[in-house]
């Protein structure tokens, strides 16, 4: 069972959350399809909701911000930072956009909410008490984390600049265009770019969530009430769906179990 008991290094994925209107219906829903424990927060924590697997954190469940009820429930990404006010400033010198200024969350960490160019939305993360997701890559964790973007090159020299990433291209570059991306010096795949531009939505961060069986998983969450918008479908990385639960917010699983082919090498 991957676990973490430390700060991620910057720049890594580090925790997922969502926002949505009626927590205790999500709440349901997550424990319900992925067997998370949760966790109420002390009264200060405004109605934040953390998801535990084994005791471990995995996720968060949060209400929306005052007076934006009407923005679309979502999944949101978080990146590691060493000091979030100094990522903010390069988000800002890239052509990024802090949507909300670094703050910090009680004694657990200070973070912010950005978009980058295209308008991609992710959260930053500084670890004071809470490190992040402290399980990942096995089942009801996060296992992989993907931005999808009508702005493929853009892209790359945005996060670049701010957290450092290399690029490997594996896609085609005519079909299927889609790069990975690692911490300088550090061969690790930690995520994904893909380019999006053919596609009429939005750029946003895909989150997947690792399951030990996917048909199972996209099953259980329609019995739930959340639609499947694509799969189950086999790839070389394994066999997947995407899932729009109950409030709206979208996510992917995957059973890496199940892979299918060859895993692409770029052209």
């Amino acid at each position: 069972m991957p676990t973490r008991d430390e700060a991620w290094p910057q720049g890594t994925p580090c925790w997922i959350d969502c926002q949505v209107n009626d927590t205790a219906a999500a709440r349901d829903f997550y424990s319900a399809l992925f067997g998370w424990e949760f966790q109420d927060g002390p009264p200060e924590a405004g109605g934040y909701l953390m998801a535990t697997l084994d005791g471990r954190p995995a996720a968060g469940v949060g209400p929306k911000p005052e007076g934006m009820g009407e923005m679309p429930s979502v999944w949101t990404t978080y990146f590691a930072a060493e000091r979030a006010d100094e990522i903010a400033h390069r988000v800002s010198e890239s052509g990024g956009q802090v949507l909300m200024p670094p703050f910090d969350v009680l004694d657990v960490g200070r973070m912010f909410v950005a978009a980058d160019p295209a308008g991609g939305v992710f959260g930053v993360w500084e670890a004071k008490a809470h490190n992040g997701s402290g399980v990942y890559n096995q089942h009801g964790a996060y296992c992989w984390n993907e931005l999808h973007t009508p702005a493929y090159d853009r892209a790359h020299e945005f996060y670049h600049s701010v957290f450092g990433w290399q690029y490997t291209e594996i896609g085609d570059g005519e079909n299927f265009t889609y790069s990975t991306f690692a911490l300088p010096g550090d061969g690790h795949e930690l995520g994904g770019v893909m380019d999006a531009s053919a596609l009429s939505t939005p750029p946003y961060w895909l989150t997947w969530i690792q399951v030990d069986d996917t048909d199972g998983a996209l099953a259980k969450a329609t019995e739930l009430g959340a639609s499947v918008i694509m799969g189950p479908d086999d790839g070389p990385f394994g066999r997947s769906g995407i899932l729009q639960a109950p409030q709206g917010e979208v996510f992917a699983v995957i059973d890496p179990a199940k892979a299918v082919g060859e895993v692409p090498t770029g052209s």
